[in-house]
């Protein structure tokens, strides 16, 4: 069975989705399409824009979204048996499963990047991925720290911790003592996956609400639950608990395994869900769309 994966925030690079507008017409209607519903041009700072530009969450998270979904979305072959996405990239596998329209999809993610920026000023905090360490410890320590929790259970001997600043520096010297190989801090503007995104829940969960979803073509495997789901209520529902809750993508990808995915095809920047599949299954093949 065909699996396809969505990457989320991190996969961006300087140049990203260029291939796509130059090679495809209805790609070109697409960014189009999106420079519109943003008000800016997305497709300008994706193409020409520096790293420094498309860090922006605002910019950030519309770009990932639309490199994923136009990739998918104008492939001839293009048949996903399952799919699932990494935290943002779970609108893209939303869009690529006939749940949510690109239009309506792309607006969430736009109000999810607001949401999740305000929340990250009016809460600061930040994240450091932990190496060399089995999930229960880490989740074991993190109890032991306030304010800090386990947020992106990536692949087995790679976890990203979440909180306050004070709390992941005081856990990252806890891991180490522990036997961690390294406890990274991590460059990013806030403390995504924990408790302190509950501003930015709450305001995403009415523009869930308000949008009509439909019954996907496959199974969605969400990253709260990291099971497969058809049912729309219950895709919503998740939807919105993942901004407080962690990624369970170490544990989606092996339910995806164990009900019959044969290769893993990444659609979006990079490389990174590939990687991260080998190291969960060294013999699983992987590919980009």
């Amino acid at each position: 069975m065909k699996a396809y994966v969505f990457p989320g925030q991190g996969a961006q690079f300087p140049g990203m989705g260029h291939d796509l507008y130059t090679s495809s017409e209805k790609a070109r209607e697409l960014f189009e399409k999106a420079n519109q519903i943003l008000g800016f041009d997305i497709a300008k700072i994706m193409f020409e824009g520096s790293a420094e530009d498309l860090r922006q969450t605002n910019v950030t998270q519309p770009a990932v979204f639309l490199d994923s979904v136009i990739r998918a979305l104008v492939a001839d072959d293009f048949a996903p048996e399952m799919v699932a996405g990494h935290s943002l990239g779970e609108f893209s596998a939303l869009v690529a499963s006939g749940a949510l329209g690109f239009e309506d999809a792309l607006h969430l993610v736009a109000k999810r990047a607001e949401a999740m920026q305000q929340a990250c000023e009016k809460e600061p905090g930040t994240m450091a991925a932990i190496l060399g360490l089995e999930d229960e410890v880490i989740e074991e320590l993190c109890k032991k720290v306030e304010g800090v929790v386990p947020a992106n259970y990536n692949c087995p001997g790679q976890l990203v911790i979440s909180g306050t600043k004070e709390g992941i520096e005081k856990a990252c010297e806890l891991m180490k003592e522990a036997g961690a190989k390294r406890a990274l801090p991590l460059p990013v503007g806030g403390a995504f996956h924990s408790p302190l995104m509950e501003p930015a829940r709450e305001e995403l969960a009415a523009a869930i609400e308000a949008v009509t979803f439909s019954t996907p073509a496959c199974p969605i495997y969400q990253n709260v639950t990291a099971k497969p789901s058809t049912d729309v209520a219950e895709i919503k529902a998740n939807l919105i608990a993942q901004l407080t809750a962690p990624v369970r993508w170490t544990q989606s990808a092996q339910q995806m395994m164990a009900d019959g995915a044969s290769v893993f095809i990444e659609s979006g920047p990079g490389k990174v869900l590939q990687g991260l599949v080998r190291k969960i299954d060294r013999k699983m093949p992987v590919q980009s769309i």
